[in-house]
C-alpha cells in the first residue's frame, strides 16, 4: 500500500458501535455528547486514515502517535462524554470498581506502553495484524479508559482536586522516559520497518525513531501540562470559596 492509502479493518466498526450505543441509550448534555462522539470520531481516524497505514508499514513516528491516540486522545474523550448516572452503573463490579483505583489504573496504563515497546513485541504485533494488532490496539484503549477515569469520573472513588492534580503529574513522570529513551537511544530498535517499501519524508530508521519519541514526549508534556493545570486551578478556586465561608 502507499503511504498515503486509507486502511480498513474490523476494529474501526467498535468505535461506530459505540457511537450508536451512546447516541440510542445515553441521555447526556451537549459537551458530553460531543465529546464522546468526537472521541468515537478519533478512533475511526486512527485506525482508517492513512495514520493506521504508515503506523503498519513504514514509520515508527506514525506507529507511536497512533498509540498515543488510542491510549491518550480517545480514551479522555469518551471518559468526558460519560454522564455520571452512567458512571454508577458502570462501576457497580467490584472488577470495575479495582481496576478504577488510582494505584491500579496508573501502573496498568504505563505497564500497557512500556510492555508494548519492548522490540520482540512491537515488531509481533505488526507482524500478526489479526491478531497481537488488534490485541495491542485494546490493551491501549481499555488501559487509557482507567486511566482517566480517575481524572474526570466521581464514581466509584471521588478524588480531590490536588489528588487529581499529582495523579495527572506523576502519570507524567512516570511516562515521558519512554518517549525520551526513543528520541536518545543511538540506534534502531525495531527491525519491522527495515524492509519499508520507501523511505517517507527522506527520514532514516534512526530518524523516524527520534522523531516519534520526540513526538510522544511533547505531547505528554502538553496534555498532561494542560490537565495538570485545570486541576491545580479547580483547587485554588476551592480554597478561595472556603475562605470566604470562613
Amino acid at each position: 500500500m502507499s503511504p498515503g492509502a486509507w486502511s480498513w479493518s474490523p476494529e474501526s466498526l467498535v468505535p461506530v458501535a459505540l457511537a450508536v450505543w451512546y447516541l440510542v441509550s445515553v441521555r447526556a448534555g451537549t459537551w458530553r455528547t460531543a465529546s464522546f462522539l468526537a472521541g468515537c470520531l478519533v478512533l475511526v481516524v486512527a485506525l482508517v486514515s492513512p495514520l493506521d497505514t504508515l503506523a503498519r508499514e513504514y514509520l515508527v513516528w506514525a506507529h507511536l502517535l497512533q498509540n498515543v491516540v488510542l491510549a491518550e486522545w480517545a480514551p479522555l474523550l469518551l471518559v468526558l462524554g460519560i454522564p455520571p448516572s452512567l458512571a454508577e452503573r458502570l462501576t457497580r463490579s467490584s472488577l470495575v470498581r479495582g481496576l478504577t483505583r488510582p494505584y491500579v489504573a496508573l501502573p496498568l496504563w504505563i505497564g500497557t506502553y512500556a510492555l508494548w515497546h519492548v522490540p520482540a513485541l512491537y515488531d509481533g504485533a505488526l507482524r500478526h495484524p489479526h491478531t497481537l494488532l488488534p490485541l495491542e490496539h485494546a490493551t491501549y484503549l481499555l488501559s487509557g479508559l482507567l486511566f482517566w477515569w480517575c481524572v474526570w469520573q466521581d464514581a466509584p472513588h471521588r478524588l480531590s482536586s490536588p489528588a487529581r492534580a499529582g495523579y495527572v503529574v506523576a502519570a507524567f513522570v512516570l511516562s515521558a522516559p519512554l518517549g525520551l529513551l526513543l528520541a536518545l537511544v543511538p540506534e534502531p530498535l525495531y527491525d519491522v520497518y527495515a524492509d519499508a517499501p520507501e523511505r517517507v519524508w527522506g527520514l532514516t530508521r534512526l530518524e523516524d525513531q527520534q522523531l516519534g519519541g520526540m513526538t510522544m514526549a511533547a505531547e505528554q508534556s502538553l496534555v498532561f501540562f494542560v490537565v495538570f493545570g485545570l486541576w491545580f486551578l479547580r483547587f485554588l478556586t476551592e480554597q478561595e470559596r472556603l475562605e470566604e465561608v470562613a
